[in-house]
């Protein structure tokens, strides 16, 4: 499998731990029954934090991986990961 590391991921697995550690309080609030909306609040937490990074990693493969110098792949590669957005 090819390298596919960039100087973006370190920020990505940051943003990533961070969506981790929001996920980890929303469950110790439910065991807790913390009200709702505090529950609700953190759940959004977790899902801009992950929409940031799926962002954050699309973009930097759109940025680094997808050029016009390979052959036209990089048409069928953007069409993939597209239907991630």
């Amino acid at each position: 499998m090819p390298n596919h590391k960039h100087e973006s991921h370190p920020q990505i697995t940051a943003r990533l731990k961070r969506a981790h550690g929001h996920l980890a309080k929303v469950i110790a609030m439910l065991e807790e029954h913390a009200p709702c909306s505090d529950v609700a609040q953190q759940l959004f937490a977790v899902e801009r934090a992950v929409t940031n990074a799926k962002r954050a990693l699309i973009h930097d493969h759109i940025d680094h991986c997808l050029s016009s110098e390979d052959g036209g792949s990089g048409i069928e590669d953007f069409k993939t990961i597209t239907k991630y957005l």
